[in-house]
Order: C-alpha cells, then structure tokens, then sequence
C-alpha cells in the first residue's frame, strides 16, 4: 500500500513519455501547416498530386502526419485514405496487391495488378489519399516501382494524392531522376530538421507537466537530456525513452526503500 501511494507518480511518469502520437506536437507547427495546406489543395481541392517527406528518424514525421490526419478526419471524410508501412511488405512489388485489397479491387499480381489500379484511380470516384511510409523500402532495380508509384499522379483524370516518408534527404533526387524532365511530376518536398535543445525541452516538459503534483523529473535534468540528445541526433524517441529510463530506475529504488521500512509499532 505504502510502494503504491509512493509509485504512482512514477506509473503515470512512464505513461506519458509514451512513444505515441500526442494531442498537440511540440516544435512542429510550421510541417504541420504544411501538410495541413497539401491535403487542403489536393485531397479536398481534387487535384492530384504528390510529396515527399524527409527526415532522420524520431524527427516526427509520422507522428506529425498522423496528428494531420486525425485533426482532418471529418475534412476527408469524403475520399478514401490507404495508410501502408512500405517495411511490412515482402518486397517492393508487394505495394500494388496491398493497395488494390484496401481499395477492394480482385486480387491480381504482376502487370496486370498494375493495370488493373491504373484504370480504377483514373475512374470516377471520390480521391484516394495514399500515405506510404518507410518508402525508401520500395527502392528497386531501375526503380519501377516507385517510378509508377509518382506518375500515377499525372495520368490524364488520376486521382490520387501520394505522400511518401522516407529518411533520406535525397531519395527522389537520387532515385527518381526521371521526373525532374516534368516539373509538373516531380513531388513537392518537405524536410523535418533534427529536434533542438530547446524544443526537446519544451516536448518533456509538456509530457511532465501532465503528471499530478510535484515534479517527477528535475528541470536541469531535462535540460540536460534534451542538450546531450540534440548534439548526437535530434531524436524525439531517444530523449523521451532516456527519461522513461531514468524514471523506472527511480522507481526501483523507491520500491527498495519502502520494502525495507520498518512496520508502524516498531515491529521489525
């Protein structure tokens, strides 16, 4: 009884430095604007399109993207939205089966699975938001695959809006040469900067703050953290599970001390 009146601070501590998608994401107000604004002009505007977003990893990418998506959700209510995670498939040509299931198209492969979506996202129909995360996955020999995937957007009446995540800052540029011949093919950009010092800190903190009473973790200690994080990467991820850490080894040792009181009376 006595570990679980102690302890709680240090549960709840662990529960909000949760790797999970947050209310509101720290540090990211300009990318999610963005992203904002591409779905406001192609998705419900009806103009097919592309992007390609970049960054290492725990910069919040995904986690940016799916805050958007969730405050959008009513907005896109009328398209249909396919979310697939490029590093679950089997190989690169693995995508185009997984599409045509989530769109309810016969199950086909090679060519003809090809043809077969071609001619369903070039139908009339409501937009297809398609969101494909861990792209570079889907790196090929002659990179077919992510050549259809990013021209499928400029077929005479598509209408499917494409947003690829990957890390590398220069994948399109290294991968996909070919569009740069068509401006008007070639994804628009947008790059997710390492976290800084100081936004690292604002992230904890707003993490921390939501935990009854005193504070868990000391304000230097999270500065210290953020600044240590920030020099080698810029993860999000790595900051909050250095916390998360540093919690569960203070919480064993709060668990030692209160096993080791002595009972009230003085009874050993």
């Amino acid at each position: 009884r006595l570990f679980r009146q102690e302890g709680t601070c240090y549960q709840q501590a662990k529960q909000v430095l949760h790797a999970a998608v947050p209310d509101r994401l720290q540090g990211r107000e300009r990318e999610s604007g963005i992203l904002q604004q591409f779905l406001q002009d192609h998705v419900l505007g009806r103009r097919p399109g592309s992007l390609y977003v970049s960054g290492a990893p725990g910069t919040g990418k995904t986690a940016c993207l799916s805050r958007v998506l969730l405050d959008c959700k009513d907005k896109l209510a009328g398209s249909r939205t396919v979310v697939l995670n490029c590093m679950a498939l089997g190989s690169p040509h693995s995508v185009f089966p997984a599409l045509a299931q989530h769109l309810g198209l016969p199950v086909a492969t090679g060519r003809e699975c090809v043809r077969s979506l071609e001619k369903h996202l070039t139908a009339q129909g409501p937009m297809v938001l398609l969101v494909l995360d861990e792209l570079d996955q889907l790196e090929s020999k002659g990179q077919d695959v992510l050549y259809t995937l990013f021209e499928w957007p400029q077929l005479p009446s598509s209408r499917l809006v494409l947003v690829g995540l990957a890390n590398a800052l220069d994948l399109t540029d290294r991968s996909l040469a070919r569009l740069r011949a068509h401006p008007a093919g070639s994804p628009q950009l947008l790059h997710f900067p390492p976290y800084t010092k100081e936004q690292l800190t604002c992230i904890l903190q707003e993490r921390l703050g939501q935990v009854a009473g005193d504070p868990v973790v000391d304000s230097a200690a999270l500065q210290f953290c953020a600044r240590k994080v920030s020099a080698v990467s810029g993860d999000a991820r790595k900051a909050l599970d250095v916390c998360r850490r540093a919690v569960e080894v203070v919480e064993l040792e709060v668990r030692g001390q209160t096993l080791l009181k002595p009972l009230p009376g003085g009874e050993s």
